[in-house]
């Protein structure tokens, strides 16, 4: 018997030690939730990202990680299903312990996890070009917003190609709230919105579209159509003699759609962007190639690809500042007014908003699918929140989205 219970006491002793090591060696990794769809309908878009945190996490644990601990990402599939974005936000919260959550390419995905966030007090980053407006304190947003891209590329098609435009955006937060922007922006401007749809996701068919566009001959046409299926309006267009200029503030950064259809499907495509792969720079010829030498497959590095890697060196640089990874402290070091050197050059993080500053372009796509970069805007802020709507996070705690 005596025997008995000393094996039983070793088994045990045994079972705790192993807990106990399984337990340092969780605490030895900072771990990064990421729900990004790598299949569905935003997959196209949004796979990348999941390559882009990959790519910031190796180089930052070669160089020894953050306050001695290797990074981890833990990266479910989200399917482009917002009911799994929150199932999948609350797993990670909850059962997997991250440290912080990196998600979502459609507006629509981030405020499905959003309230969960707020909930649970978890720092998030959202890393995509978005139609603006959300404050809150535990959401950082890597992405530009439209004072940083609809504002320079409806002035600068105004400009050029007259005031008349006619506004096609898919249907649902994203679209409408940067239609919403539009119409401010032309106002701002002299513009004229002679025209308007919102347009499901579901739809791949855009016959009677063009055919009302056509009739309503705009100077220029303002998109904010997204996904696969959206994508399909370019190649109808061509072949339906559509011959009216583009002002997007996500096409070719975000679907590579100069890339994806052949010359010249979106000639005349203009955006307002801080990023492209094919920008021209030491810094970004650089990025490109450590991308592609780790990720040789990969169609296109787009604005939403760069965002998260800015988006994970940016929580690395905080998590050193701060020496832990305690989210309010986390925090304090994100709102510090920190810098960092990105493939698109310098951006600086607005402690009061949680969002970007940093360069501007105009983007112009030619017959044979060329970009060229006519403008550059030096470091536009991110003002719109703290200067229309008094938004100061690092004083106030918010958790809204404004609209404009």
């Amino acid at each position: 018997m005596k025997k008995l219970t000393f094996i039983l006491f070793v088994v045990f002793v045994g079972l705790l030690l192993l807990s106990t090591i399984a337990s340092f060696a969780e605490e030895d990794t900072i771990k990064i939730g990421l729900l990004e769809d790598r299949s569905g309908n935003f997959a196209l878009h949004a796979g990348p990202k999941y390559l882009a945190a990959q790519l910031a996490v190796k180089e930052i644990n070669d160089k020894g990680g953050v306050l001695g601990k290797k990074l981890e990402i833990i990266a479910p599939d989200p399917q482009s299903d917002n009911r799994r974005f929150q199932e999948l936000a609350r797993r990670l919260i909850l059962k997997d312990k991250v440290n912080v959550l990196f998600a979502g390419f459609a507006s629509a995905e981030r405020e499905a996890v959003r309230p969960i966030i707020d909930q649970y007090k978890m720092l998030y980053f959202y890393n995509n070009q978005y139609e603006g407006g959300v404050a809150d304190k535990y959401t950082f947003c890597t992405g530009p917003v439209p004072e940083q891209q609809i504002d320079p590329v409806i002035k600068y098609c105004i400009e050029k190609f007259g005031p008349k435009m006619y506004i096609l955006a898919a249907d649902y937060n994203f679209g409408q709230l940067s239609a919403k922007w539009t119409h401010v922006i032309a106002k701002k401007y002299g513009g004229e919105i002679i025209g308007e749809e919102f347009i499901p996701l579901s739809v791949s068919q855009f016959a009677s579209t063009i055919e009302r566009v056509q009739a309503a001959k705009p100077d220029f046409l303002v998109m904010y159509i997204t996904g696969d299926n959206h994508a399909a309006f370019y190649p109808q267009a061509q072949a339906a003699g559509l011959k009216i200029p583009f002002a997007s503030s996500i096409n070719v950064a975000q679907g590579y759609e100069h890339k994806r259809f052949p010359p010249p499907t979106l000639s005349g495509m203009h955006i307002g962007v801080h990023y492209v792969e094919e920008l021209p720079t030491e810094a970004n010829l650089d990025f490109v190639k450590r991308f592609r030498d780790m990720f040789p497959e990969v169609p296109y590095i787009g604005e939403q690809t760069e965002n998260t890697y800015v988006g994970v060196y940016l929580y690395a640089k905080a998590v050193e500042i701060a020496q832990t990874t305690e989210i309010d402290k986390v925090i304090e070091a994100l709102e510090s007014g920190i810098e960092f050197d990105a493939p698109e050059g310098k951006v600086y993080l607005d402690p009061k908003t949680h969002h970007l500053v940093r360069d501007i372009r105009i983007v112009v796509v030619d017959d044979n699918h060329n970009l060229s970069f006519p403008v550059t805007y030096p470091q536009v802020w991110p003002d719109w929140l703290s200067k229309e709507k008094g938004v100061d996070l690092t004083q106030k705690p918010e958790f809204v989205q404004y609209e404009p």
